[in-house]
């Protein structure tokens, strides 16, 4: 009998304790107070890049490319409208190309026969074939939204910043020179084949459009990131990734299909054959900021 009244009372609580109106929710707002109210963010920071001129030597080389190696020397001019926006200049020329080792295994591999002596008049000239980039110049906005310091084994603290940058490029490149196989004058083909051993090199013909060259400038989109680190008030070294993609022939071969079915090959290397590359490389450059004298935030 007293379980009997124990369970009512319990059920009667919980059928009140369900029916009563539900407390409006509020939130107390946080308020500092003391020394820290109002206070900036960093006090007596360095201000590194606003108002200052950024003027950067450089050398850059390119990545992952399929046949020749790019090592540019340059330069960057940057002005500096706030410490976290600036617009600026970037320049080099390609004073180094080097061959990668598949350039080197087609040289000392490569075979010419009647179907590619277009692609490949001679393995031996495959280097003077392929395509190069011989300088880079654009114009670009960095932004700059990290800033701290850096610590080596807790002994030595230098300032530093996280850029990220983009803009608009003009890239001079020098590719293989427009060439088909049906002009006598290329004289590349079955036709040059059909009465000489395929085992013999090319035709003279032939092999003379095989290190002729033709230049233009490519436009492309760049962008990229970096790290800036300030070792004095005017120094500083900078490391930077930089992506310029565009479409070019690096080969020298005729890669495109002709007819309404594309069959391959076309039979003549010109700008159809030009291939989308997502071409990038790093630079590492040295920072002089002008004028010297750097400014102390409040």
């Amino acid at each position: 009998m007293k379980n009997r009244w124990t369970l009512a009372l319990a059920a009667l609580a919980m059928a009140f304790a369900l029916n009563l109106p539900a407390a409006p929710a509020s939130a107390q707002e946080v308020q500092i107070t003391g020394p820290l109210a109002g206070a900036p963010a960093c006090r007596g920071c360095r201000i590194y890049r606003e108002g200052r001129f950024q003027l950067q030597p450089l050398a850059a080389f390119t990545l992952t490319d399929e046949f020749s190696r790019t090592i540019l020397f340059g330069a960057q001019l940057q002005y500096h409208f706030t410490d976290w926006l600036g617009l600026g200049l970037w320049g080099g020329f390609g004073a180094i190309h080097i061959d990668t080792n598949l350039t080197d295994q087609v040289v000392s591999r490569g075979q010419t026969t009647n179907r590619n002596s277009l692609s490949l008049p001679s393995r031996q000239g495959f280097a003077d074939q392929i395509g190069t980039i011989s300088w880079i110049g654009a114009a670009q906005l960095t932004f700059i939204p990290l800033r701290g310091k850096l610590a080596l084994f807790q002994k030595i603290f230098i300032d530093a910043d996280f850029y990220v940058f983009g803009g608009a490029a003009g890239v001079g490149v020098e590719e293989r020179k427009t060439v088909s196989a049906a002009t006598a004058s290329s004289a590349c083909g079955e036709a040059a084949f059909a009465a000489k051993d395929p085992a013999l090199p090319s035709p003279a013909a032939c092999l003379a459009t095989q290190d002729k060259r033709a230049s233009r400038v490519a436009i492309a989109p760049t962008f990229g990131v970096g790290l800036m680190m300030y070792f004095t008030d005017y120094f500083g070294l900078s490391l930077e990734w930089r992506a310029l993609p565009f479409a070019w022939n690096t080969s020298g071969t005729d890669e495109a299909g002709s007819g309404p079915d594309g069959e391959f090959p076309d039979g003549a290397v010109d700008g159809k054959d030009q291939i989308f590359k997502f071409n990038h490389m790093v630079a590492i450059g040295f920072s002089f900021s002008l004028p010297t004298a750097v400014g102390v935030s409040e």
